[in-house]
């Protein structure tokens, strides 16, 4: 094992990860965006900004990746659990797909709290909804979390004609090892990004003196978007200009800070099922800019209680010893994947039916907006698509690394407001916080049963010595609903799906091409054919199951119902223009 200094190890180092959810890529104005994120543009100012960092490309699978350090196919989210329902027949007992973190996996909060550390989580889990899964059976000491994927961000529950709750997004939460009771609970003035950050403030007034891993899972930014209407307003006609004028201008920023490289060629922006900015109508144009302000003001929020945790760390004297890591779980939100599942109870229906989006109304507690596939490829360019993707839009995310003593005590020391483009996935923090800890991974047994090793890498010889994390001949492999991709050294290939893809393998440079415009598979039959050897490899070892494009099921409720008034839907792009 090999530890950056001698003395860091002298104090055990804390550890805080901070999710975000549905975050855009240049969302953060550390990245890019216009939005006021001055507490993480701090950390990112006096810490590490990785631009080529990896995740899954929906919550939950990530989720699984960070705590297990290991692939999603393998730790139990081989599927978001919400689709695995849908296809009963496919998904059940297959080892993998138990759509919950499974005991394959030792979990990082488990090691850690095995060699003293003090662990909690507050935020959404996402990762069982049983009581034997939840996170008081995984290693947290203390917990209060979201169990589902989504919830209203205000205290408020839509109900029916007959004043019955709707079934529609049900807050399930969770507080150690019991059920809370929401209603009588909850404080009247609830919002979300607010509360997860009062418990996690009140969690770290643990009274000893063992260090902490601490972990504050945001459901910010994921719809519904709903936000204090006085932040809203803060952002009053900053989108009135449309989502391709807001990715000219987050563009610029980014290859101005050094986010992207000089000479790299953008997507260009496509459309499946919304209309193009200027053939809305004024109101819907007007609907669609405040639905941006709520998102905005969300990630506002966000910020602001990041900046209270520092606060916190401040004041106890804990923050040059504590490792923060601030990340997203995918890419940006642009097709309401998640909802799918819910058809059961009609999404546009339901909608229309109980809540209120009028222009007035957006981003209060009784709305229920989100944003379209343009606001997504504005926030994940330069990069193809978004969440659901297996394209660099749906995988690549921000993430900041802040550890002070990283930079005073490494041999080669990394200068703060650095920018790393190593390739780096979400499986190398469970080895990197390990490392960082002094603990060992315990390798194919742990308490009695046979579990996976990490797949990831430690990124600590890397941030101290600047040395590569992965090698030129790792292979990283992502499935999710029917779209795969594989990657080794420069080389991607990616398979979309009819009919959101060509429906056949691609192949892309993605270190010239991180936009993955220029389809190479043509020009290099034989590289191909590698990757796709390495695919089936890959499949053997996680024991992936391989969809069809019937898994894709979108239909009506796929739509933006919000800026779309009428029954029908904008006819897509060519297939041919797609990718173009």
């Amino acid at each position: 094992m090999v530890l950056v200094t001698k003395s860091i190890m002298t104090e055990r180092p804390n550890f805080l990860i901070i999710v975000a959810d549905d975050l855009g890529f240049t969302d953060l104005s550390a990245f890019g965006g216009e939005i006021h994120t001055p507490n993480l543009q701090k950390l990112a100012e006096n810490g590490v900004r990785f631009t080529d960092f990896h995740t899954a490309s929906a919550c939950s699978p990530t989720r699984s990746m960070l705590l297990s350090g290991t692939d999603n196919h393998i730790a139990g989210l081989g599927q978001m659990a919400e689709f695995m329902y849908r296809k009963p027949e496919i998904f059940h007992g297959q080892s993998g797909y138990e759509g919950y973190l499974n005991d394959r996996v030792a979990a990082l909060p488990e090691l850690l709290q095995d060699e003293g550390y003090f662990t909690f989580i507050s935020g959404k889990w996402h990762l069982g909804l049983l009581p034997e899964y939840w996170p008081v059976k995984r290693g947290f000491e203390k917990s209060f979390t979201l169990l589902p994927g989504a919830g209203n961000h205000f205290k408020y529950n839509a109900k029916d004609e007959n004043g019955q709750p709707l079934k529609f997004i049900p807050p399930m939460f969770a507080e150690g090892d019991r059920k809370v009771d929401h209603e009588k609970e909850l404080p009247e003035d609830f919002y979300s990004t607010n509360f997860y950050t009062d418990k996690g403030l009140e969690f770290l007034d643990y009274d000893d003196d063992r260090p902490f891993f601490g972990c504050l899972t945001y459901t910010a930014p994921h719809w519904p978007y709903q936000a204090p209407r006085e932040v809203i307003d803060k952002y009053k006609g900053k989108y009135d200009d449309g989502p391709e004028e807001s990715r000219r201008r987050r563009l610029k920023q980014a290859l101005k800070a050094g986010i992207i490289p000089d000479g790299v060629e953008p997507h260009k922006m496509t459309s499946h099922k919304d209309k193009r900015w200027k053939d809305l109508t004024i109101h819907e144009q007007q609907i669609e800019s405040r639905i941006m302000e709520t998102y905005a003001a969300m990630v506002e929020i966000l910020d602001t209680n990041v900046g209270r945790v520092i606060d916190k760390l401040k004041s106890k004297g804990k923050l040059d010893n504590t490792f923060i890591l601030f990340m997203s779980d995918n890419g940006a939100e642009g097709m309401l994947m998640e909802a799918m599942p819910l058809r059961v109870v009609s999404i546009r229906e339901t909608v229309l039916k109980y809540y209120n989006n009028s222009l007035e109304n957006i981003g209060n507690e009784d709305s229920w907006v989100y944003y379209g596939d343009q606001w997504a490829q504005a926030a994940t360019a330069p990069s193809y698509m978004y969440k659901m993707w297996a394209s660099e839009g749906g995988i690549r995310c921000p993430l900041i690394i802040h550890y002070p003593k990283l930079h005073e005590n490494a041999i080669d020391k990394v200068a703060a407001g650095s920018i790393s483009r190593e390739f780096t996935t979400v499986m190398d923090i469970l080895p990197t916080v390990l490392e960082l800890a002094g603990v060992k991974h315990p390798g194919n047994f742990y308490k009695g049963r046979e579990v996976a090793e990490p797949r990831g890498k430690s990124w600590v010889t890397h941030l101290s010595h600047s040395t590569p994390v992965h090698s030129e001949d790792t292979v990283t492999g992502w499935e999710l609903f029917g779209q795969q991709a594989i990657r080794k050294g420069p080389y991607k290939a990616l398979y979309i799906p009819i009919p959101y893809g060509p429906g056949e393998w691609q192949l892309f440079n993605i270190r010239k091409d991180p936009g993955e415009t220029k389809d190479l598979a043509a020009l290099h039959p034989g590289i191909l054919k590698e990757m796709l050897d390495h695919w089936a490899e890959y499949v053997s070892e996680t024991g992936l199951i391989e969809l069809g494009s019937e898994f894709l099921d979108v239909g009506e409720d796929g739509i933006n119902y919000i800026t779309c008034e009428s029954d029908s839907e904008p006819e897509p792009e060519p297939q041919k223009e797609v990718g173009q």
